[in-house]
C-alpha cells in the first residue's frame, strides 16, 4: 500500500464505518486479483467476506473464513513453472486471508502484487513503476467506497 493510498484510508479512521470501510477495500482489491485464486476453497472464503460485506454473513462466518484462507494460503505450493502465474496465486491467495483478517494493507499489497506479477512475471515486480497502475487504482477504489460508505 502506497503511503498516498495509507493516508487516504487513516483519514477515515474517526469515522464510524472505518472498520467497513477496510473490509471493503480490502474485499475490493482482492476482488481485483480473484482470477488468479487456483484454490476453490479460497474462493469460497472470499465468497464469505463479500456475503459480510453485503449483511448476507455474521462475524462467526467470517472469522471462520479467516482461519480456513490463512491456512489455504500458508499450505499453496506456488508455480511449478516459469510464467509466474503460480507464484501470482499463492499472492492473491494471502490477498484474501489477510482482507479477511482486516489486514487491509497487507491485502492490498498482496493483491497489487500478485496483479503486477499475474501481467508481466518477476521482471514486473521488480520494477516499483509496474505499480503505479495498481497504486492509482487503489487510491480512487478507496475514495470511492468512502464517499459510498458516507452516504449510506
Amino acid at each position: 500500500m502506497t503511503d498516498a493510498v495509507r493516508s487516504a484510508l487513516q483519514a477515515h479512521e474517526s469515522s464510524a464505518r472505518y472498520e467497513a470501510l477496510k473490509l471493503a477495500f480490502a474485499c475490493a482489491c482482492v476482488e481485483r486479483v480473484r482470477h488468479l485464486l487456483e484454490d476453490e476453497r479460497v474462493t469460497c472464503c472470499l465468497d464469505v467476506l463479500v456475503a459480510y460485506i453485503e449483511g448476507r454473513a455474521d462475524r462467526g462466518a467470517l472469522d471462520q473464513a479467516a482461519a480456513e484462507a490463512a491456512g489455504l494460503a500458508s499450505q499453496h505450493q506456488g508455480s511449478r513453472s516459469l510464467d509466474g502465474v503460480g507464484h501470482a496465486a499463492v499472492s492473491a491467495s494471502y490477498a484474501v486471508a489477510n482482507a479477511l483478517a482486516a489486514r487491509v494493507d497487507q491485502a492490498a499489497d498482496y493483491a497489487a502484487y500478485a496483479a503486477v506479477y499475474g501481467a508481466g512475471g518477476y521482471g514486473a515486480v521488480c520494477d516499483p513503476e509496474s505499480f503505479v497502475t495498481e497504486s492509482n487504482w487503489q487510491l480512487a477504489t478507496l475514495e470511492r467506497l468512502a464517499n459510498a460508505l458516507a452516504v449510506r
